[in-house]
């Protein structure tokens, strides 16, 4: 029954007496059967993936008992898309055939069996040639990095194409643009990739503008809306990377903000690592840079391909020759997760020593379990982290992987000398990787990373003993004293680590 209004005189409605009962009945039933429909879809899309049965069991515990949240969650962080390509086979053969790409270099020069597997490994996965002969400058210092690659750009005649996770709005950050501006105003072609998450804010959009006022093309991996696809919410362009007229390269950990010249309010100091690379391993840098900026959406890049990168500058101090090199990509589309798979065989190969240097430790069950017998079987294992990293909650969940690794005679240190966020492995003798992948699930799962794998004992030599110098800043974890924590610190732990899939 509907009353209704008109001219100040009360009109009365009637509706048929069984609209109001039987049809809410109706739509209550339509609404529960659809809702149905869609959690048993779901739960079958769950179980189609033949994903690991315990993380499978989770996601469908959470559909059944949570079926909204679970349903939400489950978009955003639990769906695999694995095998989707970034670009179509024919511009992916269009970058290859515009690339002075050698033969897969053929591994010797006295290196072990295990390198050259990870050599054929690489090249599997990603397609990723190994390029010999390259001039490599290890930075250990985003003071002397970020001289040197702004001092790079400077000299810039043909192009630059940079990407990082974050470009600040701070003096580094308009140190690194009033540079490229530069640049760009004397005619050299300047493309920029940055995160949308990880360079949030006015600040950052504001210096943006500037450069793009300058005719500099500045564009976000993604950004967050919700006409994206709810699967994409989850990922991160994590890389970081520079190069400049096919001739120098830029590759590490290291994002453009001033923490890494004076430490931040935070920290007195942060420690990463990064590479300084001439020779034709630059052609892979701008290889992968090439697919990125296809993948948003614009030109194919097969013109920069072409140009030589022959003709490097002279020798600097600190440079290390005759590296060879290969650049190895990886992201949440890969067939096989790239990074995981080439950790895990450099870890699993491994006869002398492993170190690794992380700001957050969540390895997968995987790398776990094959750190641990390494370990076992005699080879020197040695993970370190940041005593305290800029995540409360993840130097909680890193916290959670220390107890299994100590009983497995693993040497974990915590360093003190500041925030470090350098991300390396060295492997025996002859491997060494740096670049922007971290040692934990996201990383391995949801963003893209790119690395640069060093197959040379000078380099080898070089980060190890820059491990040792920041050895000298940390403390060694005890087992019995690591025991001795408050039972409510081991809780918090233990529930942070329950979101390390996510974080």
């Amino acid at each position: 029954m509907i009353f209704v209004n008109l001219n100040a005189e009360i009109v009365i409605v009637t509706l048929p007496l069984f609209f109001s009962p039987v049809m809410s009945e109706l739509l209550v039933w339509v609404a529960t059967v659809a809702y149905l429909v869609i959690i048993v879809t779901m739960i079958v899309a769950v179980l189609s993936e033949n994903r690991n049965p315990l993380k499978a069991l989770g996601w469908v515990t959470a559909l059944i008992l949570f079926p909204i949240g679970g349903a939400v969650l489950y978009m955003v962080f639990g769906r695999s898309m694995r095998n989707v390509r970034m670009i179509s086979r024919r511009n992916r053969r269009r970058l290859l055939n515009s690339s002075p790409r050698p033969q897969l270099l053929k591994p010797g020069r006295g290196l072990s069996d295990e390198n050259k597997r990870c050599m054929m490994l690489g090249y599997s996965l990603a397609e990723a040639i190994v390029y010999p002969d390259n001039r490599v400058e290890i930075f250990n210092s985003g003071e002397k990095m970020f001289d040197s690659l702004i001092s790079d750009i400077s000299a810039a005649r043909h192009y630059i194409n940079l990407q990082f996770y974050i470009i600040a709005n701070d003096p580094l950050g308009r140190r690194m643009a009033d540079a490229l501006m530069e640049r760009a105003r004397a005619g050299v072609k300047i493309r920029v990739i940055y995160d949308y998450v990880g360079s949030w804010g006015d600040k950052s959009m504001s210096l943006f503008n500037r450069m793009r006022a300058e005719g500099i093309e500045v564009h976000s991996f993604f950004r967050i809306q919700l006409s994206e696809k709810l699967s994409r919410l989850n990922w991160r362009n994590h890389r970081k990377a520079l190069i400049i007229d096919g001739r120098v390269g830029y590759i590490g950990g290291m994002n453009v903000a001033q923490r890494y010249i004076d430490g931040g309010k935070n920290f007195k100091a942060w420690r990463d690592l990064a590479v300084r690379v001439e020779g034709q391993a630059v052609i892979s840098l701008q290889h992968n840079f090439a697919i990125d900026w296809k993948f948003m959406g614009y030109d194919l890049l097969t013109d920069e391909l072409t140009e030589s990168v022959g003709d490097v500058s002279p020798a600097r101090e600190g440079e290390i020759g005759g590296v060879s090199a290969q650049i190895i990509s990886s992201g949440p589309t890969d067939r096989w997760g790239n990074s995981q798979m080439l950790f895990l065989r450099a870890i699993t190969g491994a006869r002398r020593r492993i170190y690794i240097q992380t700001p957050y430790f969540l390895p997968s069950e995987t790398l776990q379990a094959a750190l641990q017998c390494a370990s076992l079987s005699g080879v020197d294992v040695r993970v370190m982290v940041p005593r305290r990293s800029d995540s409360a909650v993840l130097t909680h969940a890193s916290a959670s992987f220390v107890e299994e690794s100590l009983l497995a005679g693993i040497k974990v240190y915590l360093y003190g000398g500041g925030m470090l966020h350098s991300k390396m492995m060295l492997v025996d003798n002859d491997f060494v990787t740096i670049g922007s992948t971290n040692f934990d699930y996201r990383s391995f799962e949801h963003n893209f990373e790119e690395n640069i794998i060093m197959y040379s004992r000078e380099v080898n030599q070089r980060v190890a003993q820059l491990f040792r110098l920041d050895q000298e800043q940390s403390e060694q974890i005890k087992l019995s004293e690591w025991n001795r924590r408050p039972r409510a610190l081991k809780v918090r732990e233990s529930l942070c680590r329950l979101l390390s899939p996510i974080l």
